[in-house]
């Protein structure tokens, strides 16, 4: 498979020369132009190089969605470097340990992200920061954008291969810390190549995008696709006030919409004005990151008639999408087919092709498997072999290539979205006072998709722990979404005969009660 540009910052420059006064997004009352993200993203990119960033060399963005996310993943592509998009989520031991992993040395955040990125720990990792949101300090390690705008110099662009690295994304497993998935721009442009084509999305579309920018799915599908296509985003900076998205989807004509299944949970219950169903140009819903509850997209069906929701699956290890309903026939149930130019399979333990309707491990192979894992080879040859991506779940397919999600093979818990992988929380419960072990599990919430629930057996001779210190230390050694949601003190974990503690167990309990 060709694609029209070698790399990010060639999509930019030739759409620039392309359709320069189109508007590539909105964001708020302002509108930015093709040209003008070009001519933004080449000061960045000089002022960056300055600084001492060449090819090779990690950005990190800790950023919420803005004008400057936009303009620096091309301005680090300008110069070969890699970017290295993190979640806004995480405290500053997650943050520290993400910029020492990456190699990060030079930090890109958002003032209301000030108390994290300050700290001694996350400072220690990065030799610069810079900062988006009105930044008042003065420090040659601590910038503001506005100052970096006013850079009055050039830097010749680094030409750099369609397969070389462009961005980490950092996903979550079950075991152990995060890891840094490495996605080269061939593996994003399948996947903003194939969506389009699965949605019928073209350069008359608009996309709002008001999911975080640092997911994967956002970053592909959400920002890099529409300017793939020539089309426009209307960026939302905050989910706060929630009825601020609809105004934007009204005001600036969407005609695609990305969300997750707790944004159409809320929405086939939220009362919206008629005028707002009588004049949105809404053709298509997406939804990715979790299943979809059969109510939702039955009520969504039945709320927007003039519009189709299209459920797909996909991993960051696949840049991220792998599959969606396509928008000529859509199945209850299933996650749809593969984009154009992928392949799936159901195999078993062997790798070999199960029948269709057998139950399997799915595995994928295309343009958008990763290059590997940062840092972890072994890693990467447990996860890749021969080409195929082992995705970690399990599924199977019918007749037509529909595929249709089982179950998640690791014990990976997906809250709004977002990936949580238990050991670390037991890593942090373990460590606290009076704690013998625990075990974190994953239940089924209407509004989250999934919630974390810890069991926890205490050391002997101990009969209680404070439960207000305990809460409070997770919350200071947690981000927020990790906390679990529920806490059961039992006497003894279900354990094998290795010690393993049997999780599924657990979950069979919560099934009973």
């Amino acid at each position: 498979m060709t694609y029209p540009f070698n790399n990010f910052y060639d999509l930019i420059f030739t759409q620039a020369k392309k359709r320069g006064r189109k508007t590539a997004f909105f964001v708020g009352d302002k509108k930015v132009s093709y040209r003008e993200i070009q001519q933004r993203a080449d000061t960045i990119a000089a002022y960056l190089a300055s600084r001492g960033v060449a090819q090779g060399d990690r950005v990190a963005l800790f950023m919420r969605n803005s004008a400057e996310f936009i303009y620096t993943i091309f301005a680090v592509s300008k110069l070969g470097a890699v970017s290295v998009p993190i979640n806004t989520f995480l405290k500053e031991s997650e943050l520290a340990y993400i910029l020492e992993d990456s190699g990060a040395k030079v930090l890109m955040s958002s003032v209301i992200y000030d108390k994290v990125v300050s700290s001694d720990e996350v400072q220690e990792q990065v030799t610069m920061t810079l900062w988006e949101g009105g930044y008042l300090g003065n420090s040659p390690r601590h910038v503001a954008f506005e100052q970096v705008m006013t850079f009055p110099e050039s830097v010749e662009e680094v030409a750099v291969d369609i397969n070389a690295l462009a961005v980490i994304i950092y996903t979550s497993g079950t075991t152990g810390k995060p890891k840094g998935a490495m996605l080269s721009s061939k593996n994003i442009f399948s996947n903003a190549h194939g969506g389009a084509l699965h949605v019928n999305a073209g350069s008359r579309d608009r996309i709002v995008v008001f999911l975080p920018m640092f997911h994967s799915f956002t970053f592909a599908i959400g920002v890099i696709m529409p300017l793939y296509l020539g089309a426009s985003l209307v960026v939302i900076q905050s989910l706060k006030p929630f009825s601020n998205i609809f105004k934007q989807v009204l005001l600036k004509r969407v005609s695609i919409f990305l969300g997750i299944p707790d944004v159409y949970n809320a929405l086939v219950k939220a009362k919206l004005p008629w005028y707002f169903m009588w004049f949105n140009k809404v053709r298509i819903f997406v939804s990715g990151a979790a299943a979809l509850q059969s109510k939702t997209l039955a009520g969504m069906q039945a709320k927007f008639k003039r519009s189709t929701l299209l459920e797909g699956y996909g991993l960051s290890e696949a840049s991220p999408a792998v599959c969606i309903n396509p928008i000529v026939q859509q199945k209850e149930k299933s996650v749809g087919t593969a984009l154009y130019g992928y392949e799936i399979k159901v195999v078993n333990d062997n790798l070999m092709e199960l029948p269709r309707g057998e139950v399997g491990d799915i595995i994928v192979k295309g343009d958008n498997v990763m290059l590997g894992y940062l840092n972890r080879p072994e890693a990467t040859d447990e996860t890749i072999i021969k080409g195929w991506l082992l995705t970690g779940d399990m599924g199977y397919m019918d007749d037509e290539g529909f595929l249709y999600i089982v179950d998640r093979k690791k014990d990976l818990v997906i809250s709004k979205g977002i990936n949580i992988y238990p050991r670390e929380l037991e890593e942090v419960i373990d460590a606290f006072l009076g704690i013998a072990s625990s075990a974190v599990i994953g239940i089924p919430d209407e509004n989250s998709g999934e919630i974390p629930i810890a069991y926890i057996e205490l050391e002997e001779g101990i009969a209680s722990i404070d439960e207000v210190e305990f809460k409070k230390y997770l919350r200071e050694n947690l981000a927020n979404y990790k906390v679990p949601r529920q806490i059961h003190f039992i006497d003894t974990l279900p354990k094998n005969a290795t010690g393993k503690v049997l999780k599924r167990e657990l979950k069979e309990q919560i099934r009973e009660i």
